[in-house]
């Protein structure tokens, strides 16, 4: 018998296992329906270009067909594997907009206000830039500037200054609007992920069990109460039960269809997928929401110290593996997106409602599409959507994805600010301390010229940047899956811990404000062992 139950080996999974197992009177088991995470291209920071090409260590995962994106299916990769998502990740360590935080709080969640959650951020946190008054040291996640960046990423900034924008060297300090290099998740060249931050450290304590390949197929009810999870595990269906809780973090596309072949959802839909209603709950799988994102890639024939496919690049390829296996230095230790920054798309807006990553390879198609030669690429994703959809059963079988529909681009504020936001790349990407390279816009954005020919674009083009959220939204109107202790509604010794819970999403990426919730959710728990 244990005392939690962990479902889910991602970024918040790790950090609850951990923490809550520094206990020696508690136990604790985690459940990862993927493996280990000992693929050394999960280790190799560039190894994410081969884990994006093949899909490895995810789910495999598609929205349904998306309107506003002229009826394509988009991406959702999502993490199967131990240290979820953050296994697979570009690592870049942001937080959001003080503001986010502050909103979740003005929305009737105490506890949750920017200043009430930078603790856990610190805490979280070893930079090793040092400490401050926004940064910790001696927290388990690495946080650090890129060890060999490529020089194209300086002139990204440069050319963003030309074009009118700050210069800004920590996104997550005083101020967050501005320009320049992302601090990523590495430590000695390596990706540094929940599980290696968290995880691999302590899993020698004879208190906390991991099982991986465990695919969790419902949550166990009494009454009112979980007691424990029913999971697949080495070809045999299996029940583990817990004395305390059973927390649930499978991440904002599993989580909400956890619950429903759980039979905790909205009761209609269950009915209609043949699952009995132990509990009904209309808000699950509801307020799907995520950063829409469009690349505008340029061709640069001539820069060959970009990532790209030609026999110059082959060589330094090569050169490369060695420098990473050698020294853990090089080119293999680039997270390829290694600048970017937080910008406006209009000058009345009170802060940014756009972020850029700039890619120093040509980016097509989430990098699954090959593309030859040499060049560099821009994002631009909205920050704050107000387009809404939902994560519904596809049926009771739970080794069936669920329905993903994010209704990308659904609201026409959202579309507008993001023509705004491909005219800002497109003006950053034409100043001199780019154009000296002698690049060229693809053909498939050049040819967007009017705003209705970039709109076509952004409907043929966008597609997530991989920060989905919102589905077991905290709060307390009916629509609302947990409360501020992040306790699901109703229920008891069940609790939801992961982005799925945000009521919306955050400025930025959303890997190290998971792990915040994870690590004030831990603080929660042992709150109630003197209950």
């Amino acid at each position: 018998m244990f005392d939690y139950l962990v479902i889910g080996g991602g970024s918040a999974g790790c950090v609850l296992a951990a923490r809550l197992s520094e206990n020696p009177a508690i136990n604790v088991a985690l459940l990862e329906a993927g493996p280990a995470d000992s693929n050394v291209l999960i280790h190799c920071p560039a190894g994410l270009a081969v884990l994006a090409k093949f899909s490895m260590a995810g789910w495999a995962i598609n929205t349904v067909p998306q309107p506003g994106l002229n009826g394509r299916q988009g991406y959702q990769p999502r993490g199967k594997v131990l240290g979820g998502s953050s296994s697979i990740n570009a690592m870049i360590y942001t937080r959001g907009h003080p503001s986010d935080y502050d909103h979740w709080a003005d929305l009737g969640n105490p506890g949750w206000s920017y200043a009430e959650v930078l603790p856990y951020f610190k805490r979280s946190e070893h930079n090793e830039r040092g400490a401050d008054a926004f940064h910790g040291i001696g927290g388990p996640l690495n946080a650090m500037d890129l060890r060999s960046p490529n020089r194209f990423g300086e002139w990204f900034v440069q050319a963003a200054l030309q074009a009118g924008h700050q210069r800004n060297e920590d996104f997550n300090g005083q101020d967050q609007e501005g320009v320049g290099p992302y601090q990523v998740t590495h430590k000695n060249g390596e990706r540094y992920s929940a599980a290696k931050a968290y995880l691999t450290p302590n899993l020698s304590r004879p208190n906390l069990q991991v099982f991986t390949g465990a695919h969790v197929t419902r949550i166990l009810l009494e009454k009112k109460r979980a007691v424990g999870v029913e999971f697949e595990h080495q070809g045999s269906l299996k029940q583990l039960k817990c004395q305390r809780e059973v927390l649930l973090c499978a991440g904002a596309l599993q989580s909400p269809q956890i619950l429903m072949l759980s039979g905790i959802g909205p009761h209609q839909h269950l009915i209609d997928k043949g699952v009995a209603t132990l509990h009904n709950l209309p808000g699950v799988g509801q307020n799907l929401h995520d950063h829409v994102d469009v690349v505008v890639v340029v061709d640069a024939p001539k820069a060959t110290e970009l990532f790209g496919l030609s026999l110059s690049g082959a060589i330094r390829a090569i050169k490369g593996i060695f420098e990473w296996r050698n020294r853990r230095s090089g080119m293999l230790t680039s997270n390829f997106a290694e600048a970017g920054g937080f910008i406006r798309s209009q000058p009345s807006e009170a802060i940014p409602d756009l972020q850029l990553h700039f890619v120093v390879g040509k980016l097509v198609n989430h990098g699954r599409t090959t593309t030859l030669g040499h060049g560099y690429s821009c994002h631009v994703c909205l920050l704050r959507p107000l387009s809404r959809g939902s994560v519904t059963l596809a049926s009771k079988d739970p080794h069936a994805l669920p329905l993903v529909d994010p209704d990308f681009l659904g609201s026409r504020d959202d579309m507008e600010r993001m023509i705004r936001g491909f005219k800002l790349v497109r003006q950053i990407l034409g100043r001199s301390a780019l154009t000296q390279f002698g690049g060229r816009e693809l053909a498939a954005s050049a040819s967007a010229q009017t705003d209705a020919q970039i709109e076509q674009f952004i409907r043929n083009y966008a597609d997530t940047i991989y920060h989905p959220v919102g589905t077991c939204r905290m709060g307390h109107d009916e629509m609302a899956v947990v409360d501020a202790q992040l306790r699901v509604h109703g229920l008891q010794g069940l609790r939801v811990v992961d982005a799925s819970i945000m009521p919306r999403v955050i400025s930025g990426n959303t890997n190290a404000p998971v792990i915040m919730i994870a690590e004030k959710a831990a603080d929660m728990i042992r709150e109630t062992w003197a209950d």
